[in-house]
């Protein structure tokens, strides 16, 4: 506020009577005065930029409300809520997103952390949301992966099929069943079985887990889906 409108405010606050713009006729008035700041007011009025007498009017009933990064605590419910908001209870956080969340210092307090929420759901098709879902400046500077061999990458998928084909089993080959038990949707599992016949995926025995380097290739041949 500019010093002329606080000596307004304070005529305000003090007398209960204002003018209109371009009216000499005074009103009177009872009104009750809510004020809200993002600045310490104290300091501003030692540096002379607010006026102390209408500070000490103003300041009745003080609610102090923290930085969203001096309550860490209130950051998982509240992205939680947005979430649940913006995916119709759908989404939910994988455990690397809510260390992210919880690192960031949210400067722009919850309106910043609403908006990462939305761009979340948006992002993810209100499923299962990962780091990649948030804004690149949440995300934390060791978020770059770290270098894979071959080898461990070979061994990382081969677990990845052995974990979609033994739900598929205990779930009767029923995709939609199998797609909610791993957490991932049905187009996703549909796209990672297609993706394996294109990578020549052998199916060896039905008690068995099929993989790509059988010494006896068969045609790939489950149980029909439903």
């Amino acid at each position: 506020m500019s010093p002329p409108l606080q000596a307004k405010l304070l005529r305000v606050t003090q007398e209960g009577r204002f003018n209109r713009v371009g009216s000499n006729r005074e009103i009177q008035t009872n009104a009750r005065i809510l004020a809200a700041t993002n600045r310490n007011l104290e300091e501003e009025v030692k540096a002379g930029r607010f006026r102390e007498d209408l500070f000490y009017r103003l300041n009745v009933v003080e609610l102090n409300v923290p930085p969203l990064r001096e309550r860490l605590e209130d950051i998982l419910p509240l992205a939680s809520r947005f979430i649940a908001e913006f995916t119709q209870n759908k989404a939910r956080f994988s455990s690397s997103v809510a260390d992210c969340l919880t690192r960031y210092p949210w400067p722009g307090n919850v309106r910043e952390l609403r908006n990462a929420m939305e761009r979340a759901a948006l992002l993810s098709h209100g499923e299962l949301i990962f780091p990649e879902h948030l804004p690149a400046k949440v995300r934390p500077a060791l978020e770059t992966p770290p270098t894979v061999e071959p080898a461990d990458a070979e061994r990382l998928g081969e677990i990845e099929r052995q974990a979609i084909f033994q739900a598929l089993r205990n779930h009767d080959f029923n995709r939609t069943e199998t797609a909610k038990a791993l957490g991932i949707s049905r187009r996703a599992l549909i796209y990672k079985l297609q993706r394996f016949r294109e990578l020549g995926l052998r199916w060896i025995r039905l008690d068995e887990v099929p993989t790509s380097n059988s010494q006896h290739p068969e045609e790939f041949q489950a149980p029909k889906f439903q």
